[in-house]
């Protein structure tokens, strides 16, 4: 179409048709849509007069007309009339015109809106008028009765905008039939149009004088041939390129192809007239690149058109380009598939898989032993590490043979020389077979014929060796084959001593996490707990747990996650770890503990960024630190930026408590917070790092909302089922990120082991208190430590009384050791000090540190409590040089 411009005859000639066409498509339209509105009007006349008439002599009507409420018979069943006959009204009216029926109720009881006077005198009306719905379209006609009078008149009709509709309904046709008249119309238009531009080429008298004075210049003057035959096989046009490269005659033209002397297979193809792109032929001593494609002449299918180019010169050079381009693409595909993973024999095994079968049927990798534990390479000894071929019965050394090569083997040679060996032909029997004559019969027979071996060599260190054979199916290697063998083998050495070095790396991170990871758990009576942990696919990591006992039977849960992966990541987790320990040791309260490990978290950061070091810092890590007490069964729970515990209650219902946590340590900002759980006995506490939840692609809602389901279908599970069942359901066998999980199962201290007493502020009560207490040892069978348990009571409530203020109380706690607390409303803590001869004090927390297994203060928000711990069994007993000979003598100043 945009070639039939209207600058040319064609296009004036199309443009005039269309024009005309169209016009007459228009009024005929026009008239047919003017018909069918006549009729759709006569139509519905025709309709309501007869459904007007049916009802009119409808048994009952007459009679109806008489009845003391005309409406109610006759409203029902000219709605039911209107309705089945698809009619806009249906209206019963009385000799006055009075209405007793109407669509539309409102209008029952007022005058009809028709020309009724005529029909009660027996006459039928049909008019166009303007009623109640709009402009109508409606019959009127009389209602008779037996005798022959009008009983009354029967209006039916639709509206105007129905009649309207049932035409409009039949336009999409109409339009349709006009715009398919039209198309086909324009068609036809084209078509003659199509056949003028053919003719004339669409140009004008100018253009077509011009084109054919430059027709000759440009044809001939082309460094291309150019041919063109008919579809009868006849050379209709060839330039001059063409006549010098196919050598044809003077007379040439109007000739058939076969018959002007062209090689055999090139005049086939030009005679066929068959699409070809680059065909190569021979003509004479030149090789010419044939291109060919149909031509159309006169409007007609005609013959083809072929274009000869001499590329006798640009093949040779092709095909050297072809060799560079197929081991450029070698070597770069071999980037993307040779050390894709950081694992030294999958490594090796990518580099045989590869070079099988892109230029070899069979390859091996050998590597030095040490390589595969990621160890510097040290010995001759090998192992082979991989083998691919392209058939399973070789006779090839199989994986994880240990191999020492020796002699003039090549691979002895490649290996201790460091260079590449050629044997291009295995059948000369040149010492290559000096290793294992057998092997080596088996090798020839079995048909391998050609061998490289190249070292793998990586920063100046020989890893192993890859030996790379061919069969009888395939060519010798040759020289060239050595270079490109070696550059590929050269890559996979890199690849391999990465995998190495990671190795390495790798194994002294783990090994110094699981040193930084607790070796066992303390021995307590609190908890039952199990613990899990997972390294992540990348490295180990940062994340870790720690389960400390702490004074007065209680025990400290902690779970963190350090950010990152490798060595420093494990090592700050031990910082972290190390100074959980310490902080737990002077007794903080976990919102204390959690405040001074952010602080210290940031002068971490401060010193490493003083010292110019480009490690990445601590800020970011994660903590958070429960302390469960057996004997009211709180639980204390404080955090940084790590996700809160789930808690399963006795019944299996399972909670996420909301914990107030900070930010992660390090960037401080926001004060510490606790939140203290009634934990029933029985209940399990679940710690675990964000590497649980959102492992597999999970976001943290949906993984909790699975550990919530995990949990809640063990309900009689022990930590250690319970771990199990989560790591089994929730962890995938190389996590994306570090893993640690710690299920902690409580316990009540009972009631039966515990004794208290209140202290009053009263010397005297002092022996009150260690009576009642001995009584209480008795009690638990604990006559053996009676007196020492007495010795340090005394002391600790005399110190209390002496420097303490109230409220005071003394506390008994018989668990795995008997505990010994009293408490004071005194934040002042006591010290240990050695008594000189002449002092008149100071004796008595050194006889409590004598004969406990340990003492210490913790502080509480209403003071403080010192406490000391017994064995149950046989009493701790003082040095043999302890000061002043008989440490019951420095017990003089104990009231009571």
């Amino acid at each position: 179409m945009r070639s039939l411009s209207v600058r040319s005859i064609a296009g004036q000639v199309f443009a005039v048709q269309v024009l005309l066409v169209g016009l007459l498509i228009v009024a005929a339209t026009t008239a047919l849509i003017l018909q069918a509105r006549i009729d759709s009007e006569q139509e519905a006349i025709r309709r309501a007069t007869a459904v007007a008439q049916t009802f009119a002599t409808s048994p009952g009507i007459a009679s109806a007309m008489r009845a003391d409420n005309p409406t109610a018979l006759l409203q029902p069943r000219a709605e039911e009339t209107r309705k089945r006959a698809h009619l806009d009204f249906v209206v019963v009216a009385n000799t006055k015109g009075i209405r007793y029926t109407h669509p539309r109720p409102e209008f029952i009881g007022k005058e009809i809106v028709a020309d009724w006077r005529p029909v009660v005198k027996g006459k039928i009306v049909t008019e166009a008028v303007q009623g109640p719905l709009g402009r109508e379209v409606q019959s009127t006609v009389p209602i008779p009765r037996a005798n022959g009078t009008v009983a009354g008149v029967v209006c039916a009709g639709m509206t105007a905008a129905d009649v309207s509709g049932r035409v409009e309904r039949q336009l999409p046709l109409v339009f349709g039939s006009a715009a398919g008249a039209l198309a086909l119309a324009t068609g036809g238009t084209a078509l003659v149009g199509g056949r003028l531009r053919r003719q004339t080429r669409g140009l004008g008298p100018a253009q077509m004088t011009r084109m054919y004075e430059h027709h000759d210049a440009v044809l001939h003057s082309v460094r291309e041939g150019v041919l063109i035959v008919d579809s009868h096989g006849r050379l209709v046009l060839a330039n001059d390129e063409a006549g010098r490269l196919l050598d044809l005659p003077r007379n040439a033209e109007g000739r058939r192809i076969t018959e002007l002397g062209i090689e055999p297979r090139t005049a086939e193809l030009l005679a066929s007239g068959r699409v070809a792109t680059d065909e190569v032929h021979l003509a004479g001593d030149r090789l010419l690149a044939v291109n060919q494609r149909p031509t159309r002449w006169d409007g007609g299918i005609s013959g083809s058109v072929a274009t000869l180019r001499d590329s006798t010169e640009l093949r040779a050079l092709s095909g050297k380009a072809e060799v560079a381009e197929r081991r450029l693409r070698l070597l770069f595909e071999a980037g993307s598939n040779i050390g894709t993973t950081l694992d030294v024999v999958r490594t090796a095994e990518e580099l045989t898989q590869f070079g099988v079968p892109w230029f070899a049927d069979f390859a091996t990798v050998d590597l030095v032993d040490p390589v595969l534990r990621g160890d510097e390479p040290a010995g001759s000894a090998m192992r082979r590490t991989a083998t691919s071929g392209i058939r399973a019965d070789h006779p090839l050394w199989r994986v994880g043979k240990m191999i020492t090569y020796a002699g003039t083997v090549p691979q002895a040679l490649g290996f201790g020389a460091g260079r590449p060996v050629l044997e291009a032909d295995l059948r000369a029997y040149e010492g290559w077979q000096e290793q294992d004559p057998e092997q080596a019969t088996k090798i020839v027979k079995y048909g391998i014929h050609s061998m490289i071996t190249i070292p793998l060599r990586a920063r100046d260190v020989t890893l192993g060796i890859a030996t790379f054979w061919r069969s009888e199916q395939s060519e010798p290697f040759d020289q060239d084959d050595v270079a490109l063998t070696e550059e590929l083998v050269a890559r996979a050495a890199v690849a391999i001593d990465n995998a190495r070095r990671y190795t390495r790396e790798h194994a002294m991170a783990a090994t110094l996490q699981r040193s930084l990871l607790p070796q066992g758990l303390p021995e307590q009576d609190a908890l039952d707990v199990a613990h899990r942990y997972l390294p992540a696919q990348a490295g180990v990591g940062g994340d870790w747990f720690d389960v400390i006992s702490l004074p007065g039977g209680r025990v400290a849960l902690a779970v963190g996650d350090v950010v990152g992966h490798g060595l420093h990541a494990a090592a700050t987790m031990g910082r972290l770890r190390t100074a959980v320990h310490n902080f737990s040791a002077l007794d903080l309260p976990p919102d204390e503990l959690i405040a001074h490990l952010d602080e210290l978290a940031s002068r971490f950061d401060q010193d490493q960024a003083a010292a110019g070091t480009d490690a990445p810092g601590i800020s970011g890590a994660s903590c958070l630190y429960a302390i469960y007490d057996p004997v009211s069964g709180r639980c204390t729970v404080a955090g940084a930026g790590h996700p809160g515990p789930a808690v399963v209650l006795p019944d299996s219902t399972v909670t996420f408590p909301d914990i107030p946590l900070a930010p992660p340590l390090g960037l401080g900002g926001e004060p510490i917070e606790t939140v203290e759980l009634e934990l029933p006995e029985g209940s399990r506490l679940a710690l675990f790092t964000d590497g649980l939840i959102r492992d597999q692609g999970r976001d943290c809602d949906e993984g909790l909302g699975l550990l919530r389901t995990t949990l809640a279908q063990l309900p009689d599970g022990t930590p250690e089922e319970t771990c199990q069942a989560v790591f089994d359901t929730m962890t995938s066998a190389h996590p994306g990120d570090d893993i640690a999980l710690l299920v902690a199962r409580t316990h009540l201290l009972d009631p039966e082991h515990v004794a208290e007493w209140e202290l009053p502020s009263d010397p005297a009560a002092v022996a009150r208190i260690r009576n009642e207490a001995a009584e209480q040892l008795t009690a638990w069978g604990l006559e053996g430590i009676a007196f020492t348990t007495e010795l340090i009571l005394s002391e600790l409530m005399t110190n209390a009384i002496r420097y303490g203020c109230a409220p005071s109380r003394v506390r008994l706690l018989r668990a795995r050791t008997l505990i010994c607390e009293v408490a004071d409303g005194s934040s002042t803590s006591p010290h240990l000090r050695r008594a000189a001869t002449t002092d008149e004090g100071g004796r008595g927390l050194f006889l409590v540190a004598q004969y406990a297994l340990r003492w210490g203060t913790r502080y509480t928000p209403n003071g403080k409590i010192i406490w000391a711990e017994q064995p149950l069994t046989d009493p701790m007993l003082p040095p043999a040089d302890a000061e002043g000979g008989d440490l019951l003598d420095q017990w003089d100043d104990i009231p009571g």
